[in-house]
């Protein structure tokens, strides 16, 4: 199964944040059978947070991330036109951009979300937690 980690998700799961993490979201990430995205919209949205002090990362952002999708073997999923055009469509259910871009990536590609906001649930759009 193709699988789109939600920026939170992503984080939890990489530092090993157990307090955040289901059984479920644990085990979808470590099945092996699982093709995991990471998206360039959570790549953006860690490097503006660092960036002004809102998250903390243990290296360099660039560093960082490039670690995790080599250790975690995680694909990465290009931002396409089709995907933020999408985003025109969506109701305001949910504010965020970071996360409303996300929402239209997993409505384009047809893949479920990992996280564990239930903002998205008000979508057309499968997700994975519980």
């Amino acid at each position: 199964m193709r699988v789109l980690l939600d920026t939170c998700a992503f984080l939890w799961l990489v530092t090993n944040d157990t307090g955040h993490l289901t059984e479920t979201a644990t085990g979808t990430f470590l099945d092996g059978d699982n093709e995991i995205f990471l998206s360039i919209v959570s790549a953006w949205e860690i490097s503006i947070k660092a960036g002004i002090g809102k998250l903390d990362v243990p290296l360099p952002v660039h560093n960082f991330l490039t670690e995790q999708i080599r250790l975690n073997e995680l694909s990465v999923l290009p931002v396409e036109l089709s995907h933020v055009t999408k985003v025109s469509e969506l109701p305001f259910h949910h504010k965020d951009p970071f996360d409303r871009l996300l929402i239209a990536q997993a409505m384009i590609e047809g893949i479920p979300i990992l996280t564990g906001d239930s903002l998205f649930d008000a979508y057309k759009v499968r997700t994975i937690w519980e």
